[in-house]
């Protein structure tokens, strides 16, 4: 998902330390940040109309190449040095020649639905932003530009780390980080990348510290078909995903916590069969497993395949026709990590939030953070300000009202990123 899932297990975060309560009264007094929090402030109407443009680009998953291009332009634009890398996200700098150490501003561009037509992305009668995928991740992106506006100009890095904005391809569903994945493991540039602080939705509540494990399988079922009288009897793939289905959800009904640790699963998608008097010759289904524990996930996976043998051996026990065959098929997974309590950056936005007056909790959910999380990296996933609600359905929403906060939020923490 691009929006954080519910919380789990929330954990209010300690009080901040008095030092860095200072340096962030003493960096708000700075005339730069100053001039930067008062762009935002008179920049708004910008910075909607820009988030409105950027959404009536349709960016699903694994077509991102249209609104990538129009970020990288708009960036080109304020200043920035942009291109767009072998995986499709761009990345700009404030000055190509600097080599690094880098701190990674970064949003994903995709969305799990696209707006058909443009006139589906409007802002309401209360100035409210309608449409698929305003809040996740429209409210990223727009943040990452409003920072880009004012940032290179009024807020100069200090010392040798530099800052590099990052939109990239492949958060949701299918596209399993495959952007982020590139920019850390593939990419010359991620040896030069120090920490990630990652834009992702609407509001200021939660600060992601901890990687959410995940994986994903397509369950297929083959058999010969038939026609639903004459053939009545044949093995039928339906059936059997369905109950396969049903064996493994009446198997983890009652779970709630192993060992401390809370795990889910979900079949999200179930296809099969052309008409109703039709033996269908094959069903597939989509499944996401998920847990705090990592190992745990691998339990669940030894079960779903547990779950479709029982279910094909009792289909093929019971069928006189032709018999069914089962596969399963990893299509995504999601490494695990988090931070200890005494990172650097949980540290800067403690200070930070106490300053704003902005109640958050630490939480654990699957983002882009996960990534670099799991590679020992300092990174933290944050909502980009304003608020949101309805994300990866039709109806979703963004209402502009709080956006400053989060900007200054963004704005602050980077700037102690690169202190």
């Amino acid at each position: 998902m691009g929006t954080p899932e519910a919380p789990v297990r929330d954990k209010a975060p300690r009080k901040p330390d008095p030092g860095l309560q200072r340096l962030v009264t003493e960096m708000v007094a700075s005339r730069a940040v100053k001039n930067c929090l008062a762009h935002f402030q008179r920049s708004r109407q910008w910075i909607n109309e820009k988030h409105l443009e950027l959404c009536r680009i349709p960016s699903p998953t694994f077509f991102e190449e249209q609104r990538a291009e129009w970020m990288a332009a708009e960036l080109r634009t304020l200043g920035w040095d942009a291109k767009l890398d072998r995986a499709g996200n761009v990345v700009a700098f404030e000055d190509s020649q600097r080599e690094g150490p880098f701190v990674a501003l970064t949003a994903h561009l995709d969305t799990v639905l696209a707006p058909r037509k443009s006139d589906e992305i409007h802002f309401g009668d209360r100035g409210r932003l309608f449409g698929p995928g305003v809040s996740d991740n429209g409210a990223g992106l727009s943040a990452l530009l409003a920072i880009a506006s004012c940032f290179k100009t009024e807020c100069p890095n200090r010392g040798e780390t530099s800052v590099v904005l990052v939109a990239n391809v492949g958060e949701e569903g299918e596209g399993n980080l495959s952007g982020m994945r590139f920019l850390c493991k593939q990419s010359p540039l991620g040896q030069r990348i120090r920490s990630y602080l990652i834009l992702d939705g609407p509001g200021t509540g939660h600060i992601t510290c901890r990687a959410l494990a995940s994986r994903r399988y397509e369950v297929m079922v083959q058999g010969p078909g038939g026609h639903s009288w004459s053939d009545h009897g044949t093995g039928n793939p339906v059936h059997t995903l369905s109950r396969a289905i049903h064996l493994m959800t009446e198997a983890h009904y009652e779970e709630a916590l192993v060992n401390g640790a809370r795990s889910s699963m979900n079949f999200g998608t179930v296809e099969g069969g052309v008409s109703v008097n039709s033996i269908p010759s094959s069903a597939r289904a989509k499944l996401d497993l998920r847990s705090e524990d990592p190992a745990r996930i691998d339990v669940l996976a030894r079960e779903l395949r547990s779950c479709v043998e029982h279910a094909v051996d009792i289909e093929n026990t019971r069928a006189f026709g032709g018999k069914v065959s089962a596969r399963i098929k990893e299509i995504g997974s999601r490494p695990g990590g988090g931070l200890s309590d005494d990172s650097p950056v949980l540290g800067y936005l403690r200070a930070i939030d106490n300053y704003l007056g902005v109640r958050s909790m630490l939480d654990c959910a699957s983002t882009d953070a996960n990534i670099p999380l799991s590679m020992g990296l300092e990174a933290v996933s944050i909502g980009a300000g304003g608020q949101g609600g309805g994300a990866h359905t039709p109806e979703e929403w963004f209402d502009p009202d709080g956006r400053d906060v989060g900007l200054h939020r963004v704005l602050l923490t980077l700037c102690l990123l690169l202190a």
